[in-house]
């Protein structure tokens, strides 16, 4: 796999070159462990079983290469199977725009099936799609589809090379199949309700074909502390890993969930200096940083910062947080190092951040703005109407108060959406804890959650309600 791929690039370069053709296949825009893994092997079997085709296959991870460290999970799995960030290709290394215009580009698409609008001229390109998530268009022949509901799309490129007369599984591509089947379907869990039968065969008939993989229970627990290990991140890294923000006429909010304790986070050095550059190149007024982490019978706990060099807007702001009743958040003002940082014990549990988006916007849709000019500088980067990004403010300006319908697979302008950028399978969208805690472990909830946004998504394109 790693020779493939050290390949993928130069191959790349001599076919553009040449004007030949290049069949890129392409993971979804959240490039998680599933999409990361699917399009890489998948384009390392085409590769391999079409011996007759004069294209250069080639995966391309669906993110800038400077985002890719978010997604710790996938550089865990790499690093364990000794494959190098450096040969991998990202969407901001090749222009597919230009390969398409140029008439040499064929396209696959893994574990997604639509492109968003700013893809949409690529549509024409497209030759297959391989997804385990419900169709929302029928793709005309000659276009091959293969959309099944199974936990991972690694399950559907696991059983297409394991059906082909041409052997291409290795003991490493086994180990990347493995891992992201078990990490996709919570380790095969019956409580987590994602596992398929499929699913469970695929990973029967690797572990038989495979006997040098771990154990199940090893690979699971080691992936999943990975995806939630952010001990290798920089601060400007976890505030992006998974943010969302709000943006009125007079400020903008943006909202991240952090994955470790805040006192761990707040004791980082340099943090203020970082918190302010930050903020400041993304053109945010005020950031709020909501921790999760587990106590003691790995129950989650929650707290809450709020940071910004506006006193007045600060001050607001918290106090529509600790008012706030429907839902109260239940906060218990904590000791910060920094005067520009207010934090909180946060004891309602089950208040995630989805229930906090909105007492936020509505605070911003009341809120008149100082009457001074102290916040100047950052309202001339603002959008006027409220908008809800999922990787923080804007750039375009182009929001709307009314958003116009989405393009068809294509998320609203909303706080949830089928695939967020750095998909958490956590409790920062979502939480069933406001019934009480469920007696099972952190990663069911996890994955409960992700289901939920995924049905919501799907359901509210495709039925009125799941």
């Amino acid at each position: 796999m790693e020779s493939f791929l050290a390949g993928c690039r130069a191959a790349l370069q001599d076919h553009v070159q040449r004007g030949r053709p290049v069949h890129v296949v392409l993971g979804n825009e959240a490039c998680d462990l599933d999409s990361m893994v699917s399009a890489l092997v998948l384009a390392y079997f085409l590769a391999k079983t079409t011996p007759d085709s004069t294209a250069a296959f080639v995966p391309v991870l669906n993110v800038p290469r400077a985002d890719f460290p978010l997604r710790t999970e996938s550089t865990f799995l790499l690093l364990q199977q000794h494959i190098s960030e450096k040969v991998l290709i990202f969407r901001d290394e090749i222009d597919l725009a230009g390969l398409h215009k140029a008439g040499i580009l064929s396209l696959t698409l893994v574990d997604h099936h639509v492109l968003p609008s700013k893809d949409v001229a690529l549509e024409a390109a497209v030759v297959e799609v391989m997804d385990h998530r419900p169709l929302e268009w029928e793709r005309p022949p000659p276009c091959r589809v293969t959309a099944e509901l199974v936990g991972s799309c690694a399950t559907l490129v696991t059983e297409r090379l394991l059906q082909a007369p041409v052997p291409t599984l290795d003991g490493q591509i086994a180990a990347l199949l493995y891992g992201t089947i078990l990490l996709d379907c919570v380790n095969m869990a019956v409580e987590a309700a994602k596992a398929t039968p499929r699913d469970a065969l695929c990973v029967s008939q690797l572990e038989a074909a495979f006997s040098e993989l771990q154990p199940r229970n090893r690979v699971f627990d080691a992936l999943q502390r990975a995806k939630f290990d952010v001990s290798g991140l920089t601060t400007e890294q976890m505030l992006r890993k998974d943010l969302k923000s709000l943006t009125r006429k007079k400020a903008t909010v943006a909202i991240s969930a952090l994955y470790t304790s805040l006192q761990d986070f707040l004791h980082r050095p340099g943090l203020e200096q970082e918190l302010d550059a930050f903020c400041h190149q993304k053109g945010f007024d005020l950031l709020i940083a909501m921790a999760i982490s587990f106590g003691d019978h790995k129950k989650p706990f929650r707290q809450l910062a709020v940071y910004s060099q506006h006193a007045e807007f600060q001050e607001a702001v918290c106090q529509a947080l600790e008012r706030c009743s429907n839902p109260s958040l239940g906060l218990t003002r904590l000791e910060t190092p920094y005067s520009t940082v207010r934090a909180y014990q946060q004891g309602n549990s089950g208040a995630s951040r989805k229930k906090v988006l909105p007492i936020v916007r509505e605070f911003l849709h009341q809120w008149a703005g100082p009457s001074s000019s102290t916040m100047q500088p950052a309202l001339t980067s603002c959008v006027p109407p409220t908008r809800v990004d999922p990787q923080g403010a804007d750039p375009s300006g182009a929001a709307k108060e009314t958003p116009k319908p989405p393009r068809l697979g294509e998320e609203a302008a909303e706080e949830e959406g089928p695939l967020p950028p750095t998909p958490m399978n956590s409790l920062v969208d979502e939480c069933p804890l406001h019934q009480g805690l469920p007696d099972v472990p952190p990663e069911v909830i996890f994955e409960r959650v992700n289901r939920i946004a995924i049905d919501r998504s799907s359901g509210r394109r495709n039925s009125p309600e799941k």
